[in-house]
């Protein structure tokens, strides 16, 4: 029978958690250049394991601390008594005694230690074959589900399609965003995405993050900057009230319309076309904020929304590279056979790390040329023709570098880029392609609110009143007239 002392298990534990952490830094130190994606990526789920070990075992000295119980505290007391002393210590000798072969752990057995961690870990990491060991996300699964959705009825697309449209959550319409077959995508996509890196970045505290967003997030809630099913820069109505004077000019903009420009306001969209251009009106004269709360919709749904919403493009965000290799090879598999794939496959997993001292040769690159699959450089004339010597920076993609005219011109529609516009506040259109400077960015963005607001038609200069002598006069001017009875 072992000791039962909390003290010891105290030592222990603090002994336990040491090692741990000095085979973190053994197993870190011991980063071959010979190493391949997969035995790197076991390595980074075996150092995951000791984390998660490291956490499990301080859990349990924080409640040994706190000692709510105040067993720890007895036991100390009884400690002053030299006889209880001198019997707890008479019981650890016959333990040892009866017990002389127990194992114990020190620096010369480290290597046993380890090797008996790598027993424990039960749950070993699966990847499909599409994922290629965490090169490529596998999104098969969750594009069937979305096609045969009432989400995807809207837009039939094949899977390269479904690539470059799943990270783009603020260009789906608002009123999709409240119905509860979209909140199930939301759900299931989030599931995929955390599963994936959990097992391709096992080091990243995805819990920490979802705090960080989380925190983030309800300040930006509570500032009103943030509103579910539309992107942060879209705080105006859609529609300028000032326009309309009555409920019937409004009702001739058709259902769509209202609902959607309801939706953009955070109110009700139901009942009928006079129903919604009725609540539409409310707002020509009174603020939202002083509105009856009974126009609004619930604001816990669509708050837990925009929070998960949030949660996906903070991942997508950290994905973003494996995203743009999905991309590319979904697209360059449509003209692969079969046996094609496989032998390919084969290949990835044999492929080793090019290092430092080993194959000095084959990282010998001094013009910079883009490596090819091999891992070596392309041949100059190849780069030269397909214009991959030169290079393009985007200072709105976090100064990130794009080789070749065509990469170029493509990020612009892709997530990293709309994510950088999204966080400047300024719509991705046409407008602004080719502009990868933050400030030319802000200042046409100006510019264009400028020239928008001179075109905004304005009822109280521009609509022309006529009185009984056939003198015309604007309305403001009109109305100053008719009130103090000139006219």
């Amino acid at each position: 029978m072992s000791s039962p002392t909390l003290l010891e298990v105290t030592r222990a534990t603090h002994e336990d958690t040491e090692q741990l952490e000095r085979l973190i830094v053994k197993v870190l130190k011991n980063e071959q250049s010979t190493f391949n994606k997969k035995q790197r990526l076991s390595q980074m789920h075996h150092v995951r394991y000791m984390i998660d070990q490291i956490i499990y075992t301080t859990r349990k000295l924080v409640d040994i601390y706190e000692d709510k119980d105040n067993a720890r505290k007895d036991e100390i007391a009884s400690l002053s008594d030299g006889q209880k002393f001198h019997d707890q210590f008479k019981e650890i000798l016959e333990y040892h005694r009866g017990f002389p072969s127990t194992r114990v752990i020190d620096n010369g057995t480290q290597d046993e230690y380890e090797h008996l961690l790598k027993e424990e870990q039960l749950a070993k990491v699966q990847f499909s074959g599409e994922e290629a060991n965490g090169s490529y996300l596998d999104m098969h699964a969750l594009h069937t589900k979305y096609i045969n959705s009432k989400l995807g009825k809207t837009k039939q697309i094949d899977y390269a399609s479904f690539l470059e449209e799943f990270p783009l959550l603020q260009h789906i319409p608002i009123k999709i965003k409240s119905t509860m077959w979209y909140k199930e995508y939301l759900s299931n996509l989030l599931v995929d995405l955390v599963s994936f890196i959990k097992r391709a970045h096992p080091l990243q505290d995805v819990e920490r993050l979802f705090l960080e967003v989380a925190r983030e997030f309800n300040e930006q809630w509570a500032k009103e900057k943030v509103e579910a099913g539309r992107p942060f820069h879209q705080q105006n109505a859609l529609i300028d009230m000032d326009c309309y004077t009555s409920v019937a000019e409004l009702v001739e903009l058709g259902p769509e319309k209202l609902k959607e420009a309801l939706g953009v306001l955070g109110l009700k969209s139901g009942g009928t076309v006079q129903d919604c251009a009725k609540r539409l009106f409310l707002t020509k004269d009174t603020p939202l904020e002083k509105l009856d709360k009974k126009h609004f919709v619930k604001d816990g749904d669509s708050k837990e929304t925009a929070l998960v919403e949030a949660k996906i493009m903070k991942l997508c965000e950290i994905l973003s590279e494996t995203i743009m290799r999905t991309k590319e090879n979904a697209k360059r598999k449509q003209g692969l056979t079969y046996e094609e794939m496989v032998v390919e496959r084969e290949d990835d997993e044999d492929v080793v790390e090019v290092g430092s001292d080993d194959e000095s040769l084959s990282k010998y690159n001094p013009l910079n040329l883009p490596m090819g699959w091999d891992g070596k450089p392309i041949p100059y004339w190849l780069s030269k023709l397909h214009g991959l010597d030169k290079v393009f920076k985007c200072e709105i993609c976090g100064d990130h570098s794009y080789r070749g005219r065509r990469a170029y011109e493509r990020h612009f529609m892709e997530f990293q880029h709309q994510h950088g516009m999204r966080r400047l506040g300024i719509p991705n259109n046409k407008n602004f392609n080719e502009i990868t400077s933050i400030e030319e960015a802000q200042r046409l963005w100006e510019n264009i609110k400028e020239k928008q607001e001179v075109k905004r038609w304005r009822p109280e200069l521009e609509e022309e009143f006529e009185d009984q002598e056939g003198n015309i006069y604007n309305k403001k001017v009109y109305s100053d007239l008719k009130r103090q009875r000139l006219i």
